[in-house]
């Protein structure tokens, strides 16, 4: 594996089996792994707000036994004098053994493992890649669907800006029989690099609508998301889309038994609280998930090995 992982392409499809089996291995076992990572620091560098996404690798790090250090945010850290991700990283790679990092703009993180001389986790940049999340929503499928091949997978809401949706559509990719349905408003729609140099240039099966209704049917996976309101550039734009999906009761009673429904999170309304009772319902389910993946990715990053 890569020193570093920015994109869901640095992970190989063999690599990812092996990081999920660890996870397995980690949930059915937590003690073995209690100390695995004693006298070691994982450094948070969260340049943008992040709730899940920070706290899970803390959490994850603390328990393989390790310390955390870090900033939730750019007003907290050097950034606001004027120092560059490249001197931060630099700076922090004195202190920690491993960093996750946050930024608002595409290919920080690149750019931080470039003079990083400490494995480099993006945890997220601007509208591009979030690695992790995807290994999140792929081991959660796993886990609970048994495969991540022959089915038939439908994104619904921001799929423009949704930097999760990219990142695991480039990953889905690299499974036999995986078909797409995007379900978004016109403005919002998948980006032509994902449309034309992934979908279309690898003969990927997949169609565009606007009704939610009309496709939940046939979906074994519905993977929906918020309409990120920082990401547009005026407001008026934003309230007019804001509530163009949100997935209730009556809509669930068109799925399948078996259809499972993810979610990145935060959830603004875009799924009806009412839905959180569903057994289809696994969005808090793969939180849970997302810190083994992530206490996996660690040790594989740092190389620590438990017999």
């Amino acid at each position: 594996m890569k020193k570093s992982i920015i994109s869901p392409m640095d992970i190989t499809v063999d690599e990812l089996g092996a990081l999920m089996d660890l996870a397995d291995d980690i949930m059915k076992y937590p003690e073995k792994y209690a100390h695995a990572c004693d006298g070691r620091i994982l450094a948070t560098l969260f340049f943008e707000p992040s709730t899940r996404t920070r706290l899970s690798f803390e959490a994850a790090m603390l328990r393989l036994g390790g310390k955390t250090m870090g900033f939730a945010s750019a007003d907290s850290s050097s950034a606001t004098k004027g120092e560059t991700v490249a001197d931060t990283v630099r700076v922090i790679s004195s202190f920690a053994d491993i960093c996750a990092m946050r930024h608002p703009k595409e290919g920080a993180p690149a750019v931080a493992a470039a003079h990083a001389t400490i494995p480099v986790i993006n945890a997220g940049d601007g509208g591009h890649h979030h690695p992790t999340q995807t290994l999140t929503d792929l081991f959660t499928i796993r886990s609970l669907k048994g495969r991540l091949d022959h089915m038939t997978v439908g994104f619904c809401g921001d799929l423009k800006f949704g930097r999760t949706v990219h990142s695991l559509i480039r990953a889905l990719v690299n499974y036999t029989d995986v078909r797409f349905v995007f379900i978004s408003p016109r403005e919002l729609t998948i980006p032509d690099y994902i449309r034309n140099d992934i979908l279309i240039r690898e003969n990927i099966p997949f169609e565009e609508v606007s009704r939610l209704e009309d496709v939940l049917p046939r979906l074994d996976l519905l993977y929906m998301t918020r309409v990120q309101r920082e990401r547009f550039f005026n407001e008026e734009d934003y309230m007019r889309l804001k509530d163009s999906y949100i997935l209730d009761k009556k809509k669930m009673s068109l799925a399948r038994e078996d259809m499972m429904v993810l979610h990145p999170l935060p959830r603004v309304n875009e799924i009806a609280t009412e839905v959180d009772s569903d057994p289809r319902a696994v969005y808090f389910e793969q939180v849970r998930y997302g810190m083994y993946i992530r206490m996996a990715l660690i040790l594989t990053l740092l190389e620590i090995k438990v017999d």
